[in-house]
């Protein structure tokens, strides 16, 4: 692990915000399951993306890749048995795929690295013992073995856990020999990420109806069409960037698309209830502000921007209040801890609740010596606040960004922002 001294600098310039994480998963799965030849474009080759790429590998799934896209054959997906899916540190890996890979019959060995095996299952594991699915698992560790063949059922799955284990049931179950039902026990969080998931099904010929989010019919014996595929860029990435040009710096950004589904789109108009100015032309995406105010922040919808939002929040006039946060708490750390620890070292001033926290601003932040708890959104927050810092900030694990986001640092320096490696002494 890489030690990072960032240099207090003001950011300017224009980027190209990377692929959407989110819809590269779900593209690359559905030209997997497809019976014919795809192309997926604009693809990052994050250790998340990897780790799909290789989970539908070891179902017999074949992807050639080139420098930004991949062709996927998926008449060769099922033919692989007892398989081997090594999920690194992705979730949507784990849970897309736990149900995918028992459409047929099937031995499935799924490992994990980091706090993946300390991520809720227990949804799945109901499902095996009522479907008398054989498995295997360990507490705190990802080390789970699966024999059997997944069935059509009416499916009663939380909805305040993760919106993932819906995802990979509504992949998986139009290809059963059956229909089947999936009703929602409790209020649905995320529900930006279940119409992306819908969104990606319909291009790819896939049927499903639900009504009102609560409850979904998928009907049997369906096909998904082959198709070429290119993937919009991230707003859960933009998101740092769209917070720099709120707190000062200026920040023009390319490649969004405005109207997209995506949930974590949710920033841009939390921006603006904290009195940012967003302007779109042709040059693209553009975030000012003069005195951003504070606000009641809902972290239900978009819990993966939290972080970054929160710094702003450090600097907004008045008492913010960040609510429903919950799920924060099991990410790949604790980031309600981690950006409440953080962003204090550096001289907010965040109390940590157990579902949220509350802010007051505005807080001027110095450097110091911090931690990203090996955690990707923490490490681009932390660069993000020494934008504003008066003083140095060190990092540990500067590494840690390619789980999303391969190219941060590069392109953090592109915009002038100065990194070196250095000795965590300094």
């Amino acid at each position: 692990m890489t030690k990072l001294k960032i240099t207090p600098r003001k950011l300017r310039g224009t980027i190209q915000v990377p692929p959407s994480k989110s819809l590269a998963h779900r593209a690359i799965l559905c030209a997997s399951l497809a019976n014919g030849i795809s192309r997926i474009d604009n693809i990052q080759y994050s250790k998340d993306i990897d780790a799909t790429i290789k989970a539908m590998e070891s179902l017999g799934t074949q992807i050639m890749r080139y420098h930004d896209f991949l062709i996927i054959d998926g008449t060769t997906t099922f033919k692989k048995k007892d398989s081997y899916i090594d999920c690194k540190e992705s979730g949507s890996t784990l849970r897309f795929l736990v149900p995918i890979s028992i459409v047929k019959e099937n031995k499935v060995h799924f490992v994990g690295e980091g706090n993946l095996g300390k991520r809720p299952l227990h949804t799945f594991y109901e499902i095996f013992d009522r479907q008398n699915i054989d498995y295997t698992c360990q507490e705190g560790v990802l080390d789970l073995h699966i024999e059997g063949q997944l069935k059509a059922d009416v499916y009663q799955i939380p909805g305040n856990i993760s919106s993932q284990f819906i995802t990979g049931l509504l992949y998986a179950l139009p290809l059963l020999e059956q229909d089947s039902v999936i009703e929602i026990t409790s209020p649905l969080e995320s529900i930006g990420y279940i119409d992306l998931t819908l969104q990606m099904l319909t291009m790819f010929g896939i049927e499903i109806e639900h009504e009102n989010y609560q409850k979904y019919y998928i009907k049997a014996n369906q096909s998904y069409h082959a198709m070429d595929y290119t993937v919009e860029a991230d707003f859960s990435q933009a998101a740092f960037y769209l917070v720099a040009g709120a707190i000062g710096n200026d920040v023009t950004l390319t490649n969004l698309n405005v109207k997209s589904l995506q949930g974590d789109k949710e920033t841009l108009d939390i921006l603006e209830r904290m009195n940012a100015s967003i302007s779109h032309n042709k040059d693209g995406l553009k975030v000012t502000a003069k005195q951003l105010q504070a606000t009641t922040i809902d972290a239900s919808q978009c819990p993966d921007v939290i972080p970054v939002i929160s710094l702003a929040c450090s600097q907004a006039k008045g008492h913010t209040s960040i609510i429903n946060a919950g799920r924060l708490r099991i990410k790949e750390c604790d980031r309600i801890e981690a950006t409440r620890s953080q962003l204090n070292i550096l001289g907010a001033n965040i109390e940590e609740l157990e579902e949220g926290m509350e802010i007051d601003g505005v807080t001027p932040l110095h450097g110091g010596k911090t931690s990203t708890f090996d955690d990707h959104r923490i490490a681009m927050m932390l660069a993000i606040a020494c934008t504003i810092s008066n003083q140095p900030i060190i990092i540990d694990n500067m590494e840690c960004v390619q789980k999303s986001y391969p190219n941060f640092w590069e392109d953090y320096q592109s915009l002038g922002g100065i990194i070196d490696e250095c000795d965590m002494e300094e």
